[in-house]
């Protein structure tokens, strides 16, 4: 039987993909070891847009989120995806470098590098700065659909790929674009232009398609595949590991994967999705509509999710059908950060505003200028871009250098001599504001799960009007409860 691994995103893409972001380091905790003993090639943990939602909405320090998870794998390489630092913005190369050596120095071992366009240069750069920070890269050769993206472009960037000081390549489908009759003459291409460097797979449920064309991976000779671990597969986020090792199995495939010391990960977030009222994933029907617009998983749901904080969650669709449009006239960049931000974002404004382009992002003024890659100048609509270029902020905007200060400037900029190197970093992902209120928050909060009899027990109690004192007594244990302006 032939063997084959996975990588797991149960940790990263998942909870990017189905909960927002909003899974804390004290839900990851209680099942690290589990993780790091089941036989994964690596975890992934972290994301650049992790970095923000950790601090501004749950309050806690993704560096000690690193390491707290990192001191208790330690059998395992733990992974984190980059692209850019400053996700939607622009970052000066003494912020990438601090930012690469941070993320070592609390544990992360792999960095899977992405370029929102494939492109060389890019990925030269991100992989020298890895590989000097200790940690290994993988490259994304992203996967798109658009009459640019053939078999040749294919050949042609991984090559480029391999041609690269990495341990991997990996074919990524953010979209969940492919299908099995496209990975048939796609991952031969890719396989033959790799010059034997290793090549995995990585791909969304968003289709419905995710778990036939991950099983297709493994037929065609590719031996490490994603998947993430239910409640936090299929839907928009990966295939369930799972269902893959049970396939592949049936196929004659050999999974090398302990499926039993999973169960228990998957029972645990189940209960944290029932308990928190989490989205759980599962497998979606077929669904065309994703090939006009190519959002990736992890942003439909960030997608609704900041629509329906404004009370507009009924223009969901409103906004992926107008999303296919901009994304037309933007020139069919690479549905991925940022460029699916970029796009989904003035896609939004447009249908919030109730007309279309009344208000441009500076993000898709910077493209128009050629800031996020030339193809962009050359390939979009050029009655478009002269409308853009045309804008008083985008003659301001044009007048703008990109900085490329050193670190005691920076460091001078957002505390002086006296800030520390994780500090310096958060301030200038977020702002100082929302550091201080991460750091007033304390430490990470231990998650306290309601599957726990005792937890339980006190929850129900607790719901009882007529009590106005509980006390629980074990051995090592005394509790005592009082319900505040009770009569003693």
């Amino acid at each position: 039987m032939k063997e084959f691994r996975f990588v797991d995103t149960t940790l990263r893409d998942g909870p990017l993909s189905l909960w927002a972001s909003a899974m804390t380091t004290g839900m990851m905790l209680p099942v690290a070891e589990r993780l790091d003993g089941a036989g994964f090639k690596a975890i992934e943990l972290i994301c650049g847009s992790d970095f923000l939602k950790a601090v501004r909405d749950l309050k806690e320090d993704p560096f000690e989120r690193i390491r707290l998870v990192t001191q208790r794998v330690t059998k395992t390489p733990m992974r984190m995806i980059t692209g850019g630092v400053n996700v939607f913005g622009y970052d000066p190369p003494c912020m990438y470098r601090l930012f690469m050596e941070l993320a070592a120095a609390n544990g992360i071992a792999q960095a899977r590098v992405s370029d929102h366009w494939n492109d060389l240069a890019s990925w030269t750069y991100r992989v020298g700065q890895i590989r000097a920070a200790g940690m290994d890269p993988v490259v994304n050769v992203i996967y798109s659909v658009s009459p640019r993206h053939t078999d040749a472009y294919f050949a042609e960037r991984t090559r480029q790929a391999a041609s690269l000081p990495v341990i991997g390549l990996c074919l990524k489908d953010p979209g969940g674009l492919l299908t099995p009759e496209r990975m048939r003459t796609l991952v031969p291409v890719v396989l033959e232009n790799s010059n034997g460097v290793p090549v995995e797979f990585h791909t969304h449920c968003t289709t419905g398609l995710g778990p036939l064309t991950t099983l297709e991976a493994i037929k065609l000779g590719i031996e490490t595949v994603n998947a993430a671990i239910p409640p936090l597969a299929d839907g928009s986020s990966n295939p369930s590991v799972f269902n893959v090792a049970a396939n592949a199995r049936a196929l004659g495939y050999e999974p090398l994967i302990d499926e039993d010391a999973l169960r228990p990960v998957s029972e645990h977030f189940t209960a944290i999705a029932m308990q928190e009222g989490f989205p759980i994933g599962a497998p979606v029907e077929y669904d065309y509509s994703q090939y006009l617009h190519q959002v990736p998983g992890g942003m439909i749901s960030n997608l609704a999710y900041q629509l329906g904080s404004v009370g507009l969650e009924d223009k969901l669709q409103e906004t992926l059908e107008e999303t296919a449009r901009v994304r037309a006239e933007l020139g069919y960049p690479i549905m991925v950060t940022p460029l699916s931000q970029f796009v989904g974002t003035q896609a939004t404004i447009n249908v919030v505003v109730g007309e279309r382009y009344k208000q441009i992002t500076d993000q898709v003024i910077d493209y128009a200028l050629g800031r996020h890659g030339e193809e962009a100048v050359s390939a979009m609509d050029p009655d478009l871009k002269d409308r853009i270029l045309d804008t008083p902020r985008a003659r301001e905007l044009a007048s703008h250098e990109p900085p490329d200060p050193p670190l005691d400037d920076m460091r001078s900029k957002f505390g002086g001599p006296g800030v520390s190197d994780v500090d310096l970093m958060l301030r200038w992902m977020v702002t100082k504001e929302d550091v201080d209120a991460m750091r007033a928050a304390g430490p990470y909060k231990e998650y306290v799960s309601a599957r726990l009899p005792l937890v339980r027990l006190i929850e129900e109690l607790t719901k009882r009007t007529i009590s106005s004192r509980i006390q629980v007594q074990k051995p090592g244990l005394s509790l005592t409860l009082e319900r505040r302006g009770a009569a003693r």
